[in-house]
């Protein structure tokens, strides 16, 4: 870790920091990235009653971008829109009939709207805090199943729509940090911390669920 974060100074240091924004301007930045996300206590597979599996990460991607208005010096906040694709896995499992299960997984796509305070400690270096809605626009649970028929293999791909056991909208904290460049492109980190539940017929068990989302994002900020 030590390495990493030292690698990241270094990076920061060879391309240069930009003039800080003058408050009362306007900037709008593209964004892409990049990360992983989970969903909290998904231990059971709905189209499996009564299997019982330990979650893991699953690669998200998202695409968007933000309009700022500079305050201060040290202030800017910014609203934005981005389309998220995200979700959770579980593991490969093999079911007592030797049926074996690869790939299972939920996939959640949402649009959403951050509206972020940026913290300017540095120049072109900022802290991130706000709050996000996401308004869901598919889900599904999908998985790959591979049994034995007439001595071959065979592999098909299952996947079952549950936009409608899901609630419409999700709530999240977003926080974070970017760096910006003298050229305007910005590299940075968030980390989506939910605070509502995706669930709402109980699809994926008792308990309430709710998202997390590490994204590293990159792309490139113009004056307005």
């Amino acid at each position: 870790m030590k390495r990493i974060v030292f690698m990241a100074m270094m990076m920061m240091a060879v391309l240069g920091a930009k003039a800080q924004y003058d408050p009362g301007t306007w900037s709008m930045q593209i964004k892409f990235g990049f990360g992983a996300s989970t969903m909290t206590n998904m231990e059971s597979i709905p189209m499996n009653e009564g299997v019982s599996l330990d979650t893991q990460y699953a690669g998200a991607s998202m695409y968007g971008l933000d309009v700022e208005y500079q305050a201060t010096k040290w202030l800017g906040v910014s609203l934005g829109v981005n389309r998220s694709n995200q979700g959770t896995e579980w593991k490969d499992y093999t079911d007592a009939d030797n049926i074996k299960y690869r790939d299972p997984q939920v996939s959640l796509s949402y649009l959403n709207v951050p509206l972020v305070a940026n913290f300017y400690v540095l120049k072109g270096l900022a802290l991130k805090a706000g709050v996000q809605a996401g308004f869901l626009t598919s889900a599904d649970v999908s998985m790959r199943v591979k049994t034995v028929l007439a001595g071959h293999d065979v592999t098909t791909k299952t996947s079952v729509d549950v936009e409608d056991d899901c609630n419409k909208v999700d709530f999240s904290i977003p926080v974070g940090i970017s760096y910006e460049t003298k050229s305007h492109f910005v590299l940075g980190a968030t980390y989506n911390i939910g605070v509502s539940k995706v669930n709402k017929n109980k699809i994926f068990g008792e308990k309430d669920n709710k998202n997390g989302l590490f994204m590293l994002n990159f792309g490139w900020k113009f004056d307005l």
